[in-house]
């Protein structure tokens, strides 16, 4: 599934953010699992992955080993160690930790925003006030992007 689009939202007093019911329709439970997985990242946001994309992931990303080097071992329990498994109530509600929201530096005022295959929520005021400037420099990142792909590939 690919996520895009922006959706101006609100963390309630017990932590919770609805999840749109136009995102909630396009889950399929066998496919994208019932869960999201919330990932504090950088500054004034939290990535979420559907529970099936982080396990496909994370998995992919790990290497079969019982004994990491020390690099390994502090990267994997410093992102995993942050990383929540949070389950969707029956009104499509997930619950925001506590610390995760501390941790962004998020208000209660939050954007939704499609990233292909995660959803990030960002802080409101954050997103909003760098929206322009994302959309002038977005031509350039794109092909700084595609040149990396090209010279990784050969």
């Amino acid at each position: 599934m690919i996520f895009t689009g922006e959706v101006e939202l609100n963390i309630d007093p017990k932590q919770r953010l609805a999840v749109p019911a136009k995102i909630r329709a396009r889950l399929d439970p066998a496919k994208d699992g019932t869960a999201w997985y919330c990932v504090p990242w950088g500054s004034k946001r939290l990535m979420l992955y559907t529970e099936r994309r982080f396990e496909e992931l994370a998995e992919a990303r790990e290497k079969a080993t019982l004994t990491p080097d020390e690099d390994e071992a502090m990267v994997a329990s410093s992102f995993y160690g942050m990383c929540e498994r949070l389950e969707m109530d029956s009104a499509g509600r997930i619950v925001i930790p506590r610390s995760h929201q501390e941790l962004a530096g998020l208000s209660t005022n939050v954007v939704l925003v499609g990233a292909g295959k995660y959803l990030v929520i960002w802080d409101r005021e954050t997103w909003n006030s760098g929206k322009a400037e994302r959309n002038r420099n977005l031509p350039a990142a794109m092909k700084q992007l595609q040149d990396q792909g090209k010279a990784a590939n050969g």
